[in-house]
C-alpha cells in the first residue's frame, strides 16, 4: 500500500505547489487585462474597496488539480480509472461554465453574468453526461463508478432500479436482470437525483464564496476529509483490500484510490490558492472556482457512495443555502426578512463582526462539521 499512499501525497504536493506558485502569475496576467471583480451596490459597504480585484482564480485551482492527478498517476505508473476521468470531466466542465459566467460579468461590468437559464442548461449538459456515464464502464468485477442506490456512508437498500424480474437481462449501474422499463426508470431517476446534487452543491459553494478565503478554506477541509474517506475505502475495499476483510464491512466503490488522489489534489490546490485569497484577498476564485469545487463535492459524494454523509461534511455550505432559501420565502410570504442580509455570512458581517472574524468562526464550524462526519463514517464501519 506504500505506492498508492505515495501517489496521493504527490498529488497533493504538486497541486499545492502549482496553486501557490501559479496564482501570482495569474494575478499579474488578470491585472494587465483589467479582469477585476464587480461588487454589488447593495452589499456591505466594506466590500466596495474590493472592486477591481482580479477574479477567475478558479483557473489555477483546476490546472493544479489536473497536474496533481496526472503526476500521481505517473508516480504509480498507472492509467487513470473511469471514476477519476468522470470526476475530472464534471469538475472541469462546471469550471468552464463558471469561467463563461465570470467573463460575461467582466466584459459587461455588472454583477450578473450568464442568465439563470444559460447556467442551468450548461450544468444540465455536464450533469447528464456525468450521470449516464457513471452507470456505465463496469470493471471486471461488475462495479460501475456510480450506483443507483441512495447512500449515506455506503449504499443503502433504497434502490432506484426497482423494476426487475421476468426475462429482463439488461444491466445498469452494476444491477442485472432489469427489464427495459426498469432500466429506463432507474436511469431517469438517477439522472434527476445526480443533477439535483450537482446543482445544489455547486450553488452552495458559490453562495459561500462571498468573503476572503471563506470558500477556499472550508473546501480544503471537506476535500481533506474525502481524502481520508477514500483512503479508508481503498484499504477496506471488497475487491482491492486485504483478503481478511469481512464482507459486511467492506466498501463497494469502484476506484477509491483515484478518488483519494483527486480529493488530495483539490485539498492542496485550495490551500495553495488560500495563501493569496486570504484577507485581504489578492484574487478571487470567482464562479470558475466555486462551481468547480461544488461539483467536486457532489461528484465525490456520488462516486464514493456518501451522498448523505456529504450533507454533514459540507454543513457550512448547507447553512449558507438554507439562509438564502429562508430569506426569500420569508420576504415573499410576509414581506419581512429573517436575516440582515443573505447568505448567512453577510448577516453576521452587518451585525458588527469583522470579515476576518466571520471567516475564522465559519472555518471553525466547517471543521466541526468535518470532524462530526468523519466520526459518523467510522462509527458506521464499526457497527456494520
Amino acid at each position: 500500500k506504500g505506492r498508492p499512499m505515495t501517489a496521493i501525497l504527490v498529488s497533493s504536493a504538486v497541486s499545492l505547489l502549482v496553486a501557490l506558485l501559479g496564482t501570482p502569475a495569474l494575478i499579474k496576467f488578470l491585472e494587465r487585462r483589467h479582469y477585476g471583480q464587480f461588487i454589488r451596490d447593495d452589499g456591505p459597504e466594506g466590500h466596495f474597496i474590493k472592486r477591481g480585484t482580479p477574479t477567475m482564480g478558479g483557473l489555477v485551482i483546476i490546472i493544479a488539480l489536473v497536474l496533481g492527478y496526472a503526476a500521481a498517476n505517473l508516480v504509480e505508473l498507472r492509467t487513470p480509472r473511469a471514476s477519476g476521468i468522470l470526476l475530472l470531466f464534471l469538475i472541469v466542465g462546471l469550471g468552464l461554465i463558471g469561467f463563461l459566467d465570470d467573463f460575461e460579468k467582466i466584459s459587461r461590468q455588472r454583477s450578473l453574468g450568464l442568465t439563470p437559464w444559460q447556467k442551468m442548461l450548461g450544468q444540465a449538459v455536464i450533469g447528464i453526461g456525468f450521470s449516464v456515464a457513471g452507470l456505465l464502464f463496469a470493471d471486471r468485477n461488475g462495479l460501475t463508478p456510480a450506483s443507483t442506490r441512495i447512500s449515506f456512508a455506503r449504499d443503502s437498500l433504497i434502490d432506484m432500479a426497482f423494476l426487475r424480474g421476468g426475462d429482463g437481462s439488461i444491466s445498469l449501474g452494476g444491477v442485472t436482470g432489469l427489464t427495459m422499463a426498469g432500466a429506463a426508470v432507474a436511469l431517469i431517476l438517477f439522472v434527476l437525483w445526480s443533477n439535483f446534487l450537482i446543482t445544489a452543491w455547486s450553488n452552495a459553494v458559490n453562495l459561500t464564496d462571498g468573503l476572503d478565503g471563506l470558500a477556499a478554506g472550508a473546501s480544503a477541509m471537506v476535500f481533506g476529509a474525502y481524502t481520508l474517506v477514500s483512503v479508508w475505502q481503498s484499504n477496506q475495499s471488497c475487491v482491492y483490500g486485504h483478503p481478511d476483510i469481512v464482507a459486511s464491512t467492506c466498501y463497494q466503490v469502484r476506484d477509491p484510490r483515484d478518488l483519494a488522489m483527486i480529493a488530495a489534489a483539490l485539498m492542496g490546490a485550495c490551500f495553495g490558492f488560500l495563501w493569496w485569497n486570504a484577507s485581504p484577498a489578492k484574487i478571487f476564485m470567482g464562479d470558475t472556482g466555486s462551481l468547480a469545487l461544488g461539483g467536486a463535492v457532489a461528484g465525490l459524494s456520488i462516486l464514493s457512495r456518501t451522498e448523505f454523509l456529504a450533507v454533514i461534511l459540507g454543513g457550512l455550505f448547507l447553512a449558507e443555502v438554507i439562509s438564502v432559501i429562508l430569506q426569500v420565502v420569508s420576504f415573499k410570504s410576509t414581506g419581512k426578512r429573517i436575516f440582515r442580509m443573505a447568505p448567512l455570512h453577510h448577516h453576521f458581517e452587518l451585525g458588527g463582526w469583522t470579515e476576518v472574524n466571520v471567516v475564522i468562526r465559519f472555518w471553525i464550524v466547517a471543521g466541526l462539521c468535518v470532524v462530526g462526519a468523519l466520526g459518523l463514517f467510522y462509527a458506521e464501519f464499526l457497527v456494520s
